[in-house]
């Protein structure tokens, strides 16, 4: 079977020459027997199966090394938090649709290697349309760049996409290229007992629609004009300006629309869901469902190809995440 080194042989034009990235390359290291774990802000940390404790632990770097307004991209250290990230970008009237999940401890490569999208989903997309370019150390410790800093960058493998969500069982980010976004001139929240699926049809692109089985909530960022256009149409549907989303339950899961209706009829304990995303916070553990032997398949494939001798963030298993 073929090794990660003929992989991303392709890439090998790319090394990066960066000393801080280097250093950090260095620190994962390559020998086969010395396995690692890739420590942030533990505000995941346990999210696909706790990391092997007996591993090594490493941190990324950090710092925002660039953002270019004009652009609308930015290059900042894996070990960044997403707070500073969003101090920064605001310094300059733009964001970056990446959550939060423990404010001030969230790191920007620990909640893509995490790949689970904030409640914006519905008006910003996957987490994984966030990024552009990532520098990564392999499971050899070979520093490569994947993906380019622009928006159509793929002739081939979409390598920097399929790490999001990985866990980093396939590399450990080391920095990474972000589309930005700007600040909405413009965010409100509102709630009422509206039904979310009509709710939805009616709003030309609310940021997200949540529903508890009774209320819902929305809300809408923009342009001053185009926010007050659609909040026009969240009065008259029922629904009043509130603070912001309700808290979330702790257990998270994916359902299909019809069940996600079915939820409102009866659902033994609490939960929010995220209406057009498919995505249920809950207070009971969501079944997931069995993958296909044929998916199965692939994930070992991938894991044995880009990590034959299971180094990089052992314990840790995205199909669990």
């Amino acid at each position: 079977m073929t090794g990660s080194s003929e992989l991303l042989a392709p890439l090998e034009g790319r090394i990066v020459r960066d000393p801080e990235l280097l250093a950090f390359a260095e620190a994962v290291g390559g020998s086969a027997d010395d396995a690692v774990v890739v420590e942030g802000g533990r505000s995941q940390w346990e999210v696909g199966g706790a990391p092997d404790p007996a591993a090594r632990i490493v941190r990324a770097p950090i710092g925002v090394v660039e953002a270019n307004a004009a652009e609308m991209i930015v290059l900042v250290r894996a070990g960044t938090t997403v707070s500073v990230l969003q101090e920064h970008l605001a310094g300059i009237g733009q964001t970056v649709a990446l959550p939060d999940p423990a404010p001030g401890r969230s790191t920007v490569g620990g909640v893509l290697a995490v790949g689970h999208s904030g409640i914006d989903r519905l008006g910003r997309g996957h987490l994984r349309e966030t990024l552009l370019q990532a520098r990564i150390v392999t499971a050899e410790g070979l520093l490569v760049t994947a993906g380019g800093p622009t928006v159509k960058n793929v002739t081939g493998f979409d390598l920097a996409r399929l790490l999001v969500g990985s866990l980093g069982r396939l590399g450990l980010f080391a920095d990474l290229l972000l589309r930005t976004r700007p600040l909405p001139e413009r965010t409100q929240w509102f709630a009422g007992t509206t039904d979310p699926f009509v709710l939805r049809d009616r709003l030309h692109r609310p940021t997200s629609i949540l529903w508890d089985g009774v209320t819902t909530w929305v809300r809408l960022d923009g342009y001053d004009r185009d926010v007050k256009a659609e909040a026009t149409l969240c009065s008259s549907a029922g629904l009043a300006p509130t603070d912001g989303p309700p808290e979330l339950p702790p257990h998270r899961g994916s359902l299909r629309p019809r069940e996600l209706r079915g939820l409102g009829g009866g659902a033994s304990g609490r939960f929010v869901a995220e209406v057009g995303a498919g995505v249920v916070h809950a207070s009971w553990e969501i079944p997931r469902p069995a993958l296909d032997p044929a998916v199965e398949e692939l994930h070992a494939r991938l894991f044995h190809l880009f990590d034959p001798h299971g180094r990089l963030n052992p314990g840790r298993d995205p199909r669990r995440s």
